[in-house]
């Protein structure tokens, strides 16, 4: 059976048409004979909206229990029994009412579209899971639903929802989005012009994205290699050398003239040993590409030009940024530059060939290609077979003014030029070819292989001989120089690694990171295997294709009995092991190192439970003891008979004994409330509650201070219990109260912000610093003994647990001109709530 499709609707924000254009699609197939249900919709009481579900068929929701409210939710059994073509999902990042079969609504749209039946659904940017802290920070509220970017880029259609903010604004104050008790605070707020432009910038960003992802899978699939200049793609090519960062900043201003153009920088890596580049400068480098926004990405290749195309085209660049070649003049008149070899082939790519301080210095001396490589070798002879025959025909013309001494002289110089260029073979083969053609052409008997003077003979010998010794000797020289590069780069390497020791970077991917760039390798994994008898694990890998075992790779480096580091890419030579065995040490010692600070968060928890119960202690034997004392010694006064007590008396010993009761119940029910929170067995029964109803008992249940109350009278009712809300109002309004100076009351205020009321209790006290602020909230705070009215600090700590239960938030901030503001958010009653 086919799985069935996906189609989402996606808005920058509420209000824009998400649910409208659903079913108003749902309408036009369903006029075309198609079997479409609505499984689940939230019109928001919009009339317009409820008129399109006139004639759809409605599958019944399932009802559900939870904290003494009723619920529904979408009944996925009961959709997949009906069986319909296509059915109606509102709200994809919506999270269900425990005791749901799944967590998630998207998750129930999952097993639905399992069952072959097509889906329609609706979702806002602000629930995309990838952009929901960016939200919370333009906007200032925090989302608690949110879907996997997966699931919506998975979806068959993605089709925005679009609206104007001045035309989404239109729409708030015309009230058809919420009721008018709300508007002014949600256009205030929320639904700011600005908020919303940069909540519509991200939906289209977004969704261009998922576009971008579908057009490369289309050419993917069809087999096309050129370039479609959809939108502009900027790659820059990094050698690690210092005119990278020239590069970086005029690649990154050429994406800066073309809005939403991507930035990509790639580092081609030869497939010879060490990496050309200095590790710690490509490091750098990589560092800088990400903080202009762009990526980095090292592909490995011996033909450079070609290499840097291949990713270019299969990235769908449109334009490639080079430096300008650092070889000298002759030498590019040798052999042209990967600059000009890659504008020769580019095609429909333009590249741009930027200057830098390092042009025509010369290349530093880093790298393998530099020595005996088979290129020079090749060059060598090369200019061997078209150099001897030119100079033989220059000197035949120039005879006899020429002698054979002179002759000789000449075809030795040869012979050192070429050693130069092509290294011991091609200077040989050069001092053979070159005694031949002397015998040949300028010994006599000439034009015979034989030499009529022994002086003759002896000249020649001498210069095959020198010719022999100046070869080896270059060739040496080459060889020396090489190992001395090589030398060079690990010693290099192996700085980077000891400087990543002592700064303190031990983070196993970036060490495996660091190993694949240096050697340009496909895949760097670490293996573990516990014991003989077990299977190697993956403990981390980075890269392409893992190596699942030891002989996967193409190398192997064991770190002890149970650890393997495998490379993939290329065999590496003996000489490379000194500096692979070091980076599998390092990687070793950060997997150590993970782990140790996985035990340690482990730990945590007992740690702060030990904490707990030592302040627990500490504080309750101060202040049991004192409520217990207050109270038993007026007790014993009232009974004892050897004094007689008057009336005033009396009352106020009873008074003490009652006042001192009373504290230790309050004090015992903090504690066994914050038992309960911790253990999460506290019962909550939330109902419509009317905060001018809980506030007042709260104040009363206080028993004095000075407090002024503006509440208004438009207040829409919270979902919350009665009792558990005025113990949080307690318990804050008295440390206001404790903490404002004499003739500043405390001042309580409320107002309702989209579907949350915000109950403000601010006092003119010193405040919390910020950075204090969550350590206030910590159970046992006030450790030691104090004073008499200090209490086991649990107030804030409770009242923030019980709030939280509620589905509420409790928020410090700072009161404008000094103090603090506690802010109580709590959701405003639904019957039909989005969260439960």
């Amino acid at each position: 059976m086919a799985r069935g499709q996906l189609r989402v609707y996606l808005g920058a924000a509420p209000g824009v048409g998400k649910t409208y254009a659903m079913l108003s699609e749902a309408r036009r197939r369903y006029e075309r004979g198609t079997d479409v249900v609505v499984g689940y919709v939230e019109t928001h009481d919009r009339p317009r909206t409820e008129a399109l579900l006139d004639g759809l068929e409605i599958v019944p929701r399932r009802s559900l229990a939870y904290r003494g409210a009723e619920f529904t939710e979408l009944d996925v059994a009961a959709v997949i029994e009906r069986a319909p073509a296509v059915v109606l999902v509102d709200e994809l990042a919506h999270t269900n009412v425990p005791g749901s079969v799944h967590a998630k609504r998207w998750q129930d749209v999952e097993e639905i579209r399992d069952a072959g039946i097509d889906v329609i659904s609706t979702v806002n940017v602000q629930h995309l899971e990838s952009v929901n802290d960016v939200v919370e920070q333009i906007t200032g509220v925090a989302q608690r639903e949110t879907v996997p970017d997966e699931v919506v880029r998975r979806a068959d259609q993605v089709e925005l929802v679009d609206m104007a903010p001045e035309a989404l604004r239109r729409r708030m104050a015309h009230g058809n989005i919420y009721r008018p008790e709300k508007v002014d605070a949600a256009l205030s707020n929320y639904f700011r012009v600005g908020n919303l432009t940069a909540l519509r910038e991200l939906a289209l960003l977004w969704l261009a994205g998922k576009v971008d992802d579908q057009l490369d899978r289309y050419r993917a699939d069809h087999g096309i290699g050129g370039t479609w200049e959809a939108r502009e793609r900027i790659v820059v090519a990094l050698t690690g050398g210092p005119e990278g960062d020239a590069l970086l900043r005029r690649a990154t201003r050429i994406a800066a003239r073309s809005k939403g153009a991507d930035l990509l920088a790639v580092h081609v890596a030869r497939g010879d040993g060490l990496a050309g580049a200095r590790p710690g400068d490509l490091a750098r480098q990589r560092q800088t590409v990400e903080g202009l926004g762009g990526t980095y990405h090292q592909v490995v290749g011996d033909d450079v030009p070609k290499a840097l195309l291949d990713f270019a085209r299969g990235a769908n660049a449109t334009q490639l940024v080079l430096g300008v070649s650092r070889r000298g003049r002759f030498a590019q008149l040798l052999r042209p530059g990967v600059g000009v070899t890659t504008t020769a082939r580019s095609g429909s790519i333009d590249v741009h060939m930027v200057t830098h301080d390092e042009a025509r210095r010369g290349v530093a001396s880093r790298g393998h290609g530099q020595g005996l490589s088979p290129s020079r070798r090749l060059t060598g002879f090369l200019l061997a077979a078209a150099g001897l025959p030119l100079l033989t025909l220059g000197l035949l013309e120039a005879r006899p003014a020429i002698s054979l001494p002179s002759d000789i002289l000449f075809y030795l110089a040869a012979v050192v030029a070429i050693a130069l260029v092509g290294g011991m073979w091609p200077a040989m083969f050069t001092a053979f070819a070159g005694f031949l053609l002397l015998n040949w052409y300028f010994t006599p008997p000439v034009h015979r292989f034989t030499v009529a003077a022994e002086e003759n003979l002896m000249a020649l010998a001498v210069f095959v001989l020198v010719g022999i010794g100046v070869s080896v000797v270059v060739d040496r020289a080459a060889r020396r120089s090489r190992e001395a590069l090589r030398l060079g780069a690990e010693a290099e390497v192996l700085s980077t690694l000891a400087g990543d020791v002592l700064r303190g970077e031990h983070a196993l991917d970036a060490v495996l990171g660091r190993l694949r760039e240096t050697f340009g390798l496909v895949s760097v994994t670490l293996l573990e295997r516990p014991s003989a008898e077990e299977d190697w694990r993956i403990v981390a890998t980075v890269g392409g294709r893992p190596c699942g075992t030891p002989g996967d790779g193409d190398a192997e480096i064991p770190v002890g009995d149970d650890l393997t580091l495998a490379v993939r890419g290329r065999p590496m030579p003996a000489g490379d092991r000194r500096v692979l065995e070091a980076f599998a040490v390092q990687a070793a010692g950060a997997l150590r190192q993970q782990r140790l600070r996985a035990e340690a968060e482990r730990a945590r928890p007992l740690e702060a439970a030990d904490r707990m119960r030592t302040a627990l202690l500490n504080a309750v034997s101060h202040d049991l003891r004192t409520p217990l004392a207050s109270a038993k010694a007026a007790v014993d006064s009232l009974t004892g008979t050897s004094i007689a007590w008057t009336d005033e008396e009396r009352a106020e010993l009873l008074d003490t004994a009652r006042l001192s009761l009373e504290r230790l119940d309050r004090l015992v029910a903090n504690l066994l409330d914050m038992s309960r929170l911790q253990a999460g067995v506290l019962g909550i029964a939330s109902r419509p509650l009317a905060l001018d109803e809980v506030v007042p008992r709260a104040l009363d249940d206080l028993g004095g201070g000075e407090v002024s109350v503006k509440l208004g009278t438009d207040l829409p009712e919270v979902a919350a219990d009665p009792a558990l809300l005025e113990r949080v109002l307690v318990n804050l309004i008295a440390n206001a109260v404790r903490h404002s100076p004499p003739g500043e009351p405390v001042l309580i205020t409320a107002g309702a912000i989209q579907d949350r009321v915000e109950l403000r209790i601010a006092d003119r006290g010193a405040g919390i610093p910020p950075g204090e602020r969550e350590r206030a909230f910590l159970p046992f705070q006030r450790l030691g003994d104090r004073d008499n009215h200090t209490g086991v600090g649990l107030g804030l700590a409770l009242a923030r647990g019980l709030t939280e239960a509620m589905d509420g938030e409790l928020i410090p901030e700072d009161t404008p001109g000094g103090g603090l503001t506690m802010i109580v958010s709590l959701p405003v009653y639904r019957k039909e709530r989005e969260t439960p």
